[in-house]
């Protein structure tokens, strides 16, 4: 199609997807930059067809050069040594690699790249093609956001009020309502709030850690959150409860760094109170309503046993957790319950189904605890049929759990929890 015709049918998106496609030609580092920062503020700019339209451009059209490639591979062939197989592995990457690295050279180009894959992960689910996009993405972010680049920060109410306004905005498992109810999270004594930061991303918190000091391990959410408590003199406190982890950057999403998060802020608190000789979390479980009820109706994997579901009946009247004749009739079917579903159910890759248990039995923790009722709210009753789980870091163990949770599989947990799975229905 000749040149003015081609610009003629273009579209907006079409457009950007040139101008990053010229990128790749230029030489110059300045004028590269200038390049980089058009093509960003082009995307910036589109609808939100626009950009998924350029997203598939740059799934599709921004993959490996396939002359190039074929060449490469016919020089590994007949000479197979390392400067042909270097010429393989640069041939084989694909051109979008370099067009990120390139558009992240413009001036606040890591975040709007962070931003540009928030996008792609939301089209992902109905355009299958965008995932060879991911890839690069996750790729690079996996070079760019590691351990070594990572600031952590302790917030406190002294911590400028722009990224307070964040903590309150990105908060993902107790909502946060308003500023004094922050302030009782990051002010008294025995609270704090730590955070992972990136130059790139000025006062952007890509992950943060709220923490009680408390002198045992809780069993509820209320007590820790509740207005009218009586803050303890840090110096006082036994354990650190991390009670509530939130990522923050959704374009950052399996990027892995809350690990090092947890242990960096273990070593901060072991330094400041030596005293401390406990470090747990007081954990939502937020896919255990959705696998119960296909367990109930029979379907579930693995099912629960026929007394179980008739036990678990009252589960049905409204209001049940505030009738004290069915909290206790149903306490032990649900522990029972919650903990098959924490200890064997399995997503596809094998791992735990629930994402909490995933993010701390792979980080070393051991499944402690599960405690009925220990959030009573109405999310909590509607995720979890109002179970808490308190997962235990204990340092001398966190390795050992590391490695055979990643090698074999197993998951560490309390003699306490795994006696759940033997007790048996008593007769009625």
């Amino acid at each position: 199609m000749p040149g003015f015709l081609k610009k003629f049918f273009s579209t907006p998106a079409r457009a950007v997807g040139d101008e990053a496609a010229e990128l790749l030609t230029v030489l110059g580092e300045a004028s590269g930059v200038s390049r980089a920062a058009g093509v960003l503020a082009g995307y910036a700019n589109l609808d939100a067809k626009g950009r998924l339209e350029f997203l598939r451009c740059l799934a599709e059209d921004f993959g490996p050069d396939e002359r190039r490639l074929a060449e490469a591979v016919e020089e590994y062939r007949s000479r197979p040594d390392d400067v042909s197989a270097r010429v393989l592995h640069d041939a084989a990457e694909p051109r979008r690699q370099e067009l990120l690295r390139r558009l992240n050279l413009a001036p606040g180009g890591t975040a709007a790249l962070v931003r540009m894959r928030e996008d792609l992960l939301r089209h992902m689910g109905a355009n299958p093609a965008l995932a060879q996009a991911d890839a690069d993405f996750v790729h690079l972010f996996g070079s760019w956001f590691n351990r070594g680049f990572l600031v952590l920060r302790r917030i406190d109410w002294q911590t400028p009020a722009a990224v307070l306004e964040k903590i309150i905005r990105y908060e993902a498992v107790h909502e946060i309502n308003g500023w004094p109810d922050l302030r009782r999270r990051l002010d008294p004594p025995d609270r704090r709030c730590f955070g992972f930061f990136h130059p790139a991303l000025v006062d952007e918190p890509l992950i943060f850690v709220e923490v009680a000091l408390t002198r045992g391990v809780p069993e509820a959410i209320a007590p820790l959150l509740d207005d009218a408590r009586e803050p303890l003199p840090a110096g006082k406190a036994t354990t650190a409860v991390f009670y509530s982890i939130s990522n923050c950057q959704p374009g950052l999403r399996g990027i892995s760094f809350g690990n090092f998060l947890i242990k960096q802020v273990v070593e901060d608190l072991q330094r400041d109170f030596p005293q401390l000789k406990t470090f747990v979390t007081l954990s939502p479980v937020p896919g255990f309503g959705a696998w119960l009820k296909p367990a109930r109706a029979g379907t579930g994997s693995p099912a629960l046993s026929e007394q179980d579901r008739a036990d678990l009946q009252p589960l049905d009247a409204a209001g049940w957790a505030r009738v004290e004749g069915a909290r206790e009739a149903l306490r032990p079917a649900l522990s029972r319950a919650v903990a098959r579903y924490l200890l064997e159910a399995k997503a596809r890759n094998g791992k735990p189904l629930d994402p909490v248990a995933r993010f701390h039995l792979g980080n070393g923790a051991r499944l402690e605890r599960v405690n009925y009722l220990g959030d009573v709210s109405a999310k909590g009753l509607r995720d979890a049929a109002g179970f808490m789980v308190n997962y235990l870091y204990d340092l001398d163990d966190i390795e050992r759990n590391h490695e055979q949770f990643e090698n074999r599989g197993t998951i560490a947990a309390s003699r306490a929890v795994e006696r759940l799975l033997r007790e048996r229905t008593r007769p009625r």
